[in-house]
């Protein structure tokens, strides 16, 4: 600017600030920043001569805001108004520019090195000083960031802004507070790190962050995680894709929740959204390290080492929302904890608990899992589609197996895993909701539960290698649907008693010794049908034999084949009728009709039973005949209790 008096320059000002087409005065500072101010003639500016040291230095005061003349390069008029409270970074290649509205002009500190924004919000913002101020970021830079100090809540807006950044996080927000980042709606956005910072995500947030309105941003972390919050991040409407991440896709304390939206993560080298405790101790009331889905669509793909798609260190919670889940990483043996880890969709180490949505897992690596919890699996609504073909990773004296196929009853538990659709160390819960599993590979079993295994209702299919439902303590079935497969081992299988009393099971166990229904006799436990229908097909089964069984059943050797029908009558009254799946004793299969085309084909079963089989029925009395036809093959035989 040329040098202009006091008085030349005040009478410029006024007279542009009355003119029709003025609406905004803005002041530019050597450093690159302008601050903007209303324009409403010379009432708000005045100028003042401060002495220091024995040096005059002229300045000149606008609406209480004071500014070095010696620093002003450039003061001049604009028609647009930036409204209060606001902060503008604009990115044009290797710089950008910084305009602070002048109300909050005190409250911002702004520090520009080609197309690196250093901003630092006052600690004196606050409700009653200016309120929340918003910075809107537009603009590229191929070199740029944009590093926010403060210690009030914010917003950040991203409003068409692609940068990357060639020394740490091209989006660092260094505050504790709720931090809402707005993408507007119908732009895109991206953020790129470069390998080698000390940062720990490309988008970098030290608070909460809550993601919203429906624009899109793009994400690659080339040095750790793709976007990391210290406390929580929530996700509404928005569309957020993780192009790239060397560690997690997503990594967060205290809790992830996701309303809406999309959230696609492309590929991330550990978990692709992982939630961890945020303190070890003294946890506030939001630090529950869990993950709470409610509806929007969730597509994460990873191949790490017993990597997960989403993995918490409390509950997971899904009430709505659609999932495509792969994983395709091998087991591994955890030096640490002693014990090997498998890759898994959803992996929790509290509860898991769904209750709506639509979700589709497929995990291919050995030992791999569809969903796995340290805690209870439960399920209330929703459409669960699992498919895993890896082989059993066993970790046996210094060496790794990803496809053990040896006999391994003498391995201890921590040292091997095979493949689940459904594991839950603290118990199996189903209460309703489609549940359609496939397993193939040694081992590999539909739902197990390390504790009581309970069905309330829900329809159920599992086409399993090994057992299909298995459970360590009783097995109870009180209601639904279950169609149940397995190629070697039970159909349905407790180290406990199964208690049946409603629903309707159709379940297929292997050759002698596998069976349809395999209780822990062994151990003096038994099967008890107290209601329910029923039809157990084995090499064995494992019958009544106590006196808690107040529905009688009929048990015979009978032979059945793939799509044939099953009826059992009374005379001609017809008591019930079972078609055995299209799948069974199949050499090749698809996973299940309509399943998603991610799944690809199936394997094959192979491959027809040893022909036992037992019938009940809620009709049924003891002592009486009945006809049980299979195709057209008709037996005879006659109804007990025990």
């Amino acid at each position: 600017m040329n040098r202009l008096t006091a008085t030349s320059l005040a009478g410029f000002i006024a007279a542009a600030a009355i003119s029709a087409s003025a609406q905004s005065l803005n002041v530019t500072l050597a450093e690159g920043t302008t601050y903007s101010f209303p324009a409403s003639g010379d009432k708000d500016i005045s100028f003042e001569t401060r002495e220091e040291n024995g040096i005059s230095s002229r300045f000149i005061a606008i609406r209480g805001e004071s500014f070095d003349l010696s620093r002003v390069t450039r003061i001049h008029v604009d028609p647009t108004v930036l409204p209060d409270n606001n902060v503008v970074v604009t990115y044009d290649g290797t710089k950008a520019s910084v305009v602070v509205a002048g109300n909050i002009a005190r409250f911002v500190t702004a520090t520009i090195d080609g197309a690196n924004v250093k901003l630092i919000q006052s600690t004196d913002v606050n409700e009653t000083t200016c309120n929340e101020i918003t910075y809107t970021l537009s603009g590229s830079s191929p070199d740029g960031s944009m590093t926010l100090t403060g210690d009030y809540k914010a917003t950040v807006v991203l409003n068409g802004l692609t940068l990357t950044s060639s020394t740490g996080a091209p989006l660092y927000i260094d505050n504790g507070k709720r931090i809402a980042l707005k993408l507007t709606e119908g732009t895109a956005n991206s953020l790129t790190d470069t390998a080698g910072g000390s940062h720990k995500g490309a988008l970098t947030c030290k608070g909460h962050l809550e993601i919203k309105q429906k624009g899109s941003l793009e994400v690659t972390g080339r040095t750790a995680h793709g976007i990391f919050a210290k406390e929580y991040i929530e996700l509404k409407n928005a569309t957020v894709t993780i192009i790239d991440a060397v560690k997690d896709g997503i990594n967060c304390n205290q809790y992830f929740s996701m309303q809406s939206g999309t959230l696609d993560i492309r590929h991330s080298g550990d978990d692709g959204l992982q939630v961890s405790y945020k303190d070890a101790t003294d946890r506030e009331a939001e630090d529950t390290g869990s993950i709470t889905i409610t509806g929007g669509t969730l597509t994460i793909t990873n191949s790490g080492l017993a990597a997960k798609c989403i993995k918490a260190d409390n509950a997971i919670d899904i009430t709505g929302g659609t999932f495509t889940l792969s994983t395709s990483g091998n087991g591994m043996y955890d030096t640490t904890d002693l014990k090997t880890k498998a890759a898994a969709c959803i992996g929790a180490d509290g509860n898991v608990n769904i209750g709506g949505g639509t979700l589709s897992l497929k995990s291919t690596g050995s030992g791999a899992k569809g969903v796995t919890c340290d805690g209870t699996f439960t399920m209330t609504d929703g459409k669960l589609d699992i498919v895993t073909s890896g082989g059993m990773y066993v970790y046996k004296s210094g060496t790794e197996y990803h496809n053990y196929t040896s006999n391994a009853d003498n391995i201890a538990a921590n040292n091997k895993s095979s493949a689940k659709g459904v594991k839950g160390d603290s118990g199996v819960t189903i209460d309703g909701g489609t549940i359609r599993i496939y397993t193939s590979g040694t081992g590999a079993e539909g739902i197990e539960s390390k504790a009581t295994l309970t069905v309330n209702g829900g329809d159920i299919t599992i086409k399993a290698y090994d057992d299909g439902m298995n459970s360590s303590s009783h097995f109870y079935v009180k209601g639904g649907t279950l169609n149940v497969v397995s190629t070697v081992g039970d159909g349905l299988d407790s180290n406990g008693s199964i208690f049946i009393s409603g629903g309707t099971t159709c379940t297929y166990g292997a050759r002698s010794p596998e069976c349809g229904l395999d209780a822990g006799t062994e151990s003096g436990y038994t099967v008890v049908f107290t209601g329910g229908t029923v039809l157990a097909i084995g090499g064995g089964n494992s019958a009544p034999t106590t006196t808690a069984s107040t529905q009688a059943f009929v048990s015979l050797s009978k032979t059945v084949t793939a799509g044939q029908t099953v009826t059992i009558k009374d005379g001609t009254d017809e008591l019930a009728s079972f078609v055995v799946p299209a799948w069974y004793g199949t050499t090749t299969v698809t996973p299940f009709t309509g399943a998603p085309a991610m799944f690809g084909p199936g394997g094959g079963f192979g491959g027809s039973n040893g022909g036992g089989m037992i019938i009940t029925t809620p009709a049924m009395v003891s002592g009486k005949s009945y006809s049980i036809t299979a195709g057209t093959s008709t037996s005879t035989a006659t109804s007990k209790l025990k």
